[in-house]
């Protein structure tokens, strides 16, 4: 995810009063969903009892507990995190009305068992029981709600509600005494507003999770993994999980929570990593932020093994320090210069401070003044509003980017055909002069390079002789060596090539002086000249008293059969140089090959030279002859 840094620097102010804007709009829509705890509630007396033998106890000797060992309490109910057995009482107004019957709804969905019993004034046997909580299949609530919801006995008089809950996670009982018409309305229009929400969040995981195919982005892939475990993580906190994707799984409810919010915050450290520059400035901080998603994928696999009441403490620490870490490093970067670090720091704020207010709210260290789950809701809808705001701005300026970068070209454009015409009107001007001269220059032109071209010719030739002996010289052998090497790789023919050193040549110079030298070596280019009768075969002289014959299209046999006849003839023919007789022999290294690529010649050249070398070694005047392939 790109952003056009220097332009988001003029949104600040825009995105802080929309922030605002949404933050006041989403409370003020979640609390007019949810119930009016001013009016008079339906129920009194609401009492608590947590005894260390609370599971001895059933709802026929509940009754005979002393009034005065039950302690009273003020709804909504929440007692933390205490896995004892825990009974609660209160007294219900008449339930009888000629419109509708009356539901007893407990706005919490993450209780583990729960059970109810309604008594008359005078009896000690209830009149009605029921069993709710996520330790039944969610078929057998006795109303089929996402919340946990029993029916209310038609009665004139008062009655006497007891409650037994026992659960791993917090104990919480959010009561309310609901006449169903007024239940029903207000259900139609929370369940509306939940929609909406989760519809957006779903819409932007399935959305991202498209873009990573198109774009091969994997920002976009962490993005749609964090949207759809937030989702999943709101639906199970609002008992949407168990009532419509896992209900006959009591033992995934009970570990969905840690599952989902430890996916959460994994696939948001993912893309942390992805979205800020964070390795740029910082590799341990880079490190840490990767080792906070391997603790929570880590998490999520203990999550399924160990005790819940155990695993959801650990991870609200986890989420405490993560909570701190993120946070400040996002202020950290924005520090540093890293613009988007600031819009990642407010979006995410949001949500991770209402997450973890969330989570002390339900561990009763803290009280706050709306639901935690509500507060959830607001800090992933200003956090989602925040994302999106970033991409629509990032698209508006990328596209006034594309619009200013098209004006440029036009008037870029318009200035070249302007330049153009000019050119072209001075070419005009001066095309006539030009043509008579271009007429004029031709002639002389075309005389002076068929002249250039004649000695050029000449130089071309002079240049590839040796001036002392006649024969090419190391320029011309190089040349024909790379020509012949890849007509033996195109025809795939054999390709010899015979490396010659005249023997004590050194002391021949010393005998007789460099003049003696000299005449040696043209005694030697007119012997071995006598046995080059091919016009593709070619004798160079490669170095002081170093000659190299290339041989064309001739195999072993062939190349060594010239090579022994010039050694035999150079020996069989001294020099009279000055009334004095030279003798003179050569030693020879021949090797051939069928060349297969450019570096092939030269190795054909090294192994040759590494044969004349050992033909030397041999005690000179000899012709040592292989395949180069024999090499390798």
């Amino acid at each position: 995810m790109q952003t056009n840094l220097k332009a988001m620097r003029k949104y600040d102010a825009g995105l802080i009063l929309i922030t605002l804007v949404a933050v006041v709009a989403f409370v003020s829509v979640l609390f007019s969903l949810s119930p009016n705890t001013s009016a008079t509630p339906r129920f009194s007396q609401l009492t608590y009892l947590n005894v260390d033998n609370g599971n001895a106890l059933d709802f026929t000797t509940i009754t005979q507990t002393p009034l005065t060992d039950w302690t009273p309490i003020s709804s909504p109910i929440n007692l933390g995190m205490n896995t004892n057995v825990h009974w609660f009482s209160m007294v219900i107004a008449p339930t009888q009305s000629n419109e509708s019957r009356f539901l007893l709804h407990i706005d919490y969905p993450l209780l583990d068992s729960l059970d109810v019993a309604i008594y008359s004034q005078i009896g000690s046997t209830p009149i009605a029981t029921y069993s709710g909580g996520d330790g039944l299949h969610f078929d057998n609530r006795p109303v089929s709600h996402v919340k946990p919801l029993f029916p209310l006995p038609v009665s004139a008089q008062s009655q006497r509600v007891i409650i037994r809950v026992q659960t791993s996670g917090s104990v919480r009982l959010p009561i309310r005494i609901w006449e169903e018409t007024e239940f029903i309305a207000y259900t139609s229009s929370r369940n509306l507003a939940l929609g909406i929400f989760f519809g957006i969040l779903v819409a932007m995981g399935v959305s991202n999770a498209f873009l990573t195919v198109t774009t091969s982005n994997v920002s976009f892939l962490y993005y749609s993994g964090y949207v759809m475990s937030l989702a999943l993580i709101l639906a199970t906190l609002h008992g949407y999980g168990f009532s419509y994707m896992w209900p006959g799984s009591t033992w995934f409810q009970g570990k969905a929570i840690l599952v989902f919010a430890n996916a959460t915050i994994m696939f948001a450290a993912m893309f942390t990593r992805s979205l800020l520059p964070i390795r740029a400035h910082s590799v341990k901080l880079d490190k840490i932020t990767q080792a906070i998603s391997w603790v929570c994928g880590l998490s999520i696999i203990l999550g399924l093994i160990l005790p819940y009441s155990f695993m959801i403490k650990a991870f609200l620490l986890l989420l405490s320090l993560i909570v701190i870490f993120t946070l400040g490093l996002g202020i950290w970067l924005t520090l540093k210069g890293v613009v988007v670090a600031r819009y990642f720091t407010i979006a995410w704020g949001f949500l991770l401070i209402s997450g973890l207010s969330a989570s002390l709210d339900n561990v009763n260290i803290i009280q706050l003044p709306i639901s935690s789950n509500n507060l959830l809701i607001i800090g992933g809808a200003v956090e989602t509003l925040i994302l999106a705001l970033i991409l629509a701005i990032n698209y508006s300026h990328s596209r006034d980017d594309l619009i200013e970068a098209q004006q440029f070209a036009l008037e870029q454009e318009k200035q070249a055909n302007t330049a153009k015409e000019n050119l072209l009107e001075v070419q005009k001007r001066y095309q006539d002069d030009l043509e008579y001269k271009v007429q004029e220059r031709t002639l002389e032109l075309e005389i002076t390079l068929r002249e250039l071209s004649e000695v050029n010719q000449e130089l071309e030739r002079l240049n590839a002789i040796d001036p002392l002996t006649g024969a090419h010289n190391r320029r011309h052998f190089d040349k024909r060596l790379r020509s012949e090497g890849r007509r033996s790789r195109r025809e795939q023919t054999p390709l010899s090539l015979i490396i010659v050193d005249v023997d004590h040549f050194k002391q021949i110079n010393d005998q007789h002086g460099h003049d003696g030298g000299d005449a040696c070596l043209i005694h030697v280019t007119n012997v071995f000249q006598k046995h080059i009768h091919r016009p593709t075969d070619d004798l160079c002289r490669i170095g002081g008293e170093e000659f190299a014959i290339i041989l064309p299209n001739t195999d072993l046999e062939g190349a060594f059969h010239v090579a022994e006849n010039m050694r035999d003839s150079l020996e069989s023919t001294p020099l009279d140089y000055e009334g004095e007789i030279i003798k003179l022999t050569a030693s020879a290294g021949v090797s051939t090959t069928i060349i297969i690529d450019e570096e092939h010649a030269q190795n054909l050249f090294k192994f040759a030279d590494e044969c004349l070398y050992e033909a030397k070694a041999a005690g000179r005047n000899t012709v040592i002859h292989k395949h180069l392939q024999e090499k390798l």
